[in-house]
C-alpha cells in the first residue's frame, strides 16, 4: 500500500516539477537571460520608453538609435537591462545603460535607472 501511494505521488509531482522548471527557461526564476534579438519590436519599444522617460526627467533630448545588447530577468515582472545607443543634442552617438521593469498584467513600465555607459 505504501509503495502504491509513493508511485501515485510521484506521478502527480513529476509533471508539476517539469512545469515549474519550464517557467524559468532553464535558469530558474530570477536568472538573467541574454536578449537574442535586440531588434525585436518589443525590446525596441522598451528602449524607446527608457529614452523618453529619461528625457522627461532630465530635460535632455536624446534620440534612439538602436539597442546594442541586453538581458532580461524575471522578477515581479520582466526586468530589462539594456545598452542603448542614442544621439545627444549635438548629434553625437553614445551608449547608455537603462534598467526598465515591465509588468504586462498591470500595463505598466518603470524606468529604474539610466546612465551613460
Amino acid at each position: 500500500m505504501m509503495m502504491k501511494s509513493l508511485i501515485y505521488l510521484s506521478l502527480i509531482l513529476l509533471p508539476l516539477v517539469s512545469v515549474v522548471e519550464g517557467l524559468g527557461g532553464g535558469g530558474g526564476y530570477g536568472s538573467r537571460k541574454p536578449i537574442k534579438n535586440v531588434s525585436d519590436p518589443d525590446v525596441v519599444a522598451i528602449a524607446k520608453y527608457a529614452i523618453d522617460e529619461h528625457n522627461k526627467q532630465s530635460k535632455e533630448h536624446l534620440v534612439f538609435v538602436k539597442v546594442v545588447e541586453g538581458t532580461t530577468q524575471l522578477v515581479s515582472g520582466t526586468k530589462y537591462d539594456l545598452k542603448i545607443a542614442a544621439k545627444d543634442g549635438g548629434g553625437k552617438i553614445k551608449n547608455y545603460e537603462a534598467v526598465v521593469v515591465e509588468k504586462v498584467w498591470l500595463h505598466s513600465k518603470t524606468l529604474e535607472s539610466f546612465n551613460a555607459a
